[in-house]
């Protein structure tokens, strides 16, 4: 089977849950961003990434994800908001929020292909992340329009993705290799 750098780190990345507390470097954190720049788009490249590293406001989004899933339809969402010991951001140091244009069309795809990018740059460089969708149910809270405006997302933009980075703490879990089974050939 044919392998390369970029493919053994697709086949190593998995989802830390468990952080150090020491903040990454800023370095690291450009390179993760730039890798998310650079994925693919539908032409408009109308991305916002808000990063966010204030520990208040951190929590503050983990408050209002589970204040909201308290009411949730969903059970299991609902437990996870009334679990006291639950932190959605499983207290990594950094979030990235990734928005985009309401108006553009495809935005949701091209919001997933950067985050995708972001996720795969911090595997190459040694930190470990994880895809959360659990701050977006913070802006499905009444405290939505205050917290577009503190987190700066610009007017006409939308949270669609989030994910979090840190120094992975311990190491990480195996995980079974993939089954063929999924893919259907037409030759």
């Amino acid at each position: 089977m044919l392998t390369n750098e970029t493919l053994k780190v697709i086949k190593e990345r998995r989802s830390i849950r468990h952080y150090k507390e020491e903040q990454i470097k800023d370095a690291e954190l450009q390179a993760v961003l730039e890798a998310g720049l650079y994925a693919p788009n539908a032409g408009g490249q109308a991305l916002h990434f808000t990063v966010i590293q204030r520990k208040e406001t951190l929590d503050k989004i983990n408050y209002l994800a589970k204040e909201n899933l308290k009411s949730h339809v969903v059970e299991d969402l609902k437990a996870l908001g009334n679990d006291v010991n639950y932190h959605g951001l499983y207290e990594a140091p950094t979030l990235i929020i990734i928005s985009g244009r309401k108006e553009f069309i495809p935005l949701e795809f091209d919001c997933a292909a950067a985050t995708q990018n972001m996720l795969l740059a911090a595997e190459s460089i040694g930190l470990g992340s994880c895809w959360v969708y659990f701050p977006m149910f913070a802006f499905d809270s009444t405290q939505a329009g205050d917290l577009l405006k503190e987190l700066k997302i610009p007017m006409g933009y939308s949270p669609y993705c989030s994910l979090i980075l840190g120094y992975k703490e311990g190491s990480a879990v195996d995980t079974a290799e993939r089954k063929l089974n999924p893919i259907t050939f037409i030759k």
